[in-house]
């Protein structure tokens, strides 16, 4: 058999190996080349929600702006003595003018013309000329007459009646309600508390009185008094039983019932005992005595 000479067909002739490495070369080269043509590689800029929210807000935000540009302070009538820091401001004047102005007013006083404003503030000649037209004063400052017309439709109230100290236990309704702070339901309590007590012994009994302010309190004991002593149906403490020593507004069931006890097991109660009788309330041994029969 002859040899084959030919170089073209040496070139061309592979091994089993160098074909399959061919093969994969040509496959790998496909399959970049469709991953190329079906994926796009372009990058994609991802907006997050915040982001998209303001943008959508952007045409608002442009609109405002231009409104922004095309917006200019009106001015309205104002009375210049109540120009604020701000208005001064934002009507030219300076720092030291505006707090001329405050010093003035802090006197009480008022600026009644532009004159008296200009001379108050020491603002120039063309600020005022500009600001003066908008100048609004109290219509009794252009008009004087005016003024006297709401002193002649003035009212005159008669004066408050001096108040005369009195006994309370001699005291009306009526006088009772002379006193600022008593009404008519606290007149009545103050009225039906001496009926239960047979008449007040001392001005502290007021403070036992629900709904009186410290201030009304003050006001009672500047105009009442205990002159005299009223006639009193006193209680006998030593012979009275639980019920009877119950119906005195100091002595509810269970001081009654420990003052008896203790006048069994004692004896006869004396003033100096009170204090050693069981809740007896011996903040008021004083008053309450006055009201016993010993």
């Amino acid at each position: 058999m002859e040899e084959n000479n030919n170089p073209f067909k040496t070139l061309l002739h592979f091994s089993k190996d160098q074909k399959k490495g061919i093969l994969v070369f040509f496959a790998i080269i496909i399959s970049l080349q469709l991953v190329h043509y079906f994926k796009d590689f372009s990058i994609s800029n991802k907006q997050s929600k915040e982001e998209l929210e303001w943008l959508s807000l952007q045409s608002s935000i442009d609109t405002l702006k231009n409104e922004k540009k095309n917006f200019s302070y009106k001015m309205y009538p104002f009375n210049p003595n109540f120009i604020t820091d701000f208005k001064g401001y934002k009507l030219g004047m300076k720092v030291e003018e505006i707090d001329r102005l405050l010093a003035f007013r802090k006197l009480g006083k008022f600026a009644n013309s532009a004159a008296e404003f200009q001379q108050v503030t020491r603002i120039s000649d063309s600020l005022l000329n500009s600001m003066a037209p908008y100048f609004k004063f109290p219509d009794w400052v252009n008009n004087p007459k005016q003024q006297s017309n709401y002193k002649s439709n003035w009212k005159e109230y008669p004066k408050k009646e001096a108040l005369k100290v009195i006994d309370i236990n001699q005291a009306s309704k009526d006088d009772l309600m002379k006193i600022s702070g008593i009404g008519d339901a606290i007149s009545d309590r103050i009225l039906i508390q001496k009926n239960l007590y047979g008449g007040f012994v001392s001005m502290e009994q007021m403070n036992d009185i629900w709904g009186l302010s410290p201030e009304v309190l003050l006001n009672l004991n500047k105009y009442f008094t205990i002159s005299t002593q009223p006639i009193l149906n006193k209680i006998d403490i030593n012979n009275a039983s639980i019920k009877e020593l119950g119906q005195f507004p100091y002595f509810r069931f269970p001081i009654s019932k420990n003052i008896v006890t203790y006048r069994s097991m004692n004896g006869d109660i004396k003033i100096e005992d009170l204090a050693n009788i069981k809740a007896f309330p011996v903040d008021k041994i004083k008053i309450i005595a006055l009201y016993l029969q010993f």
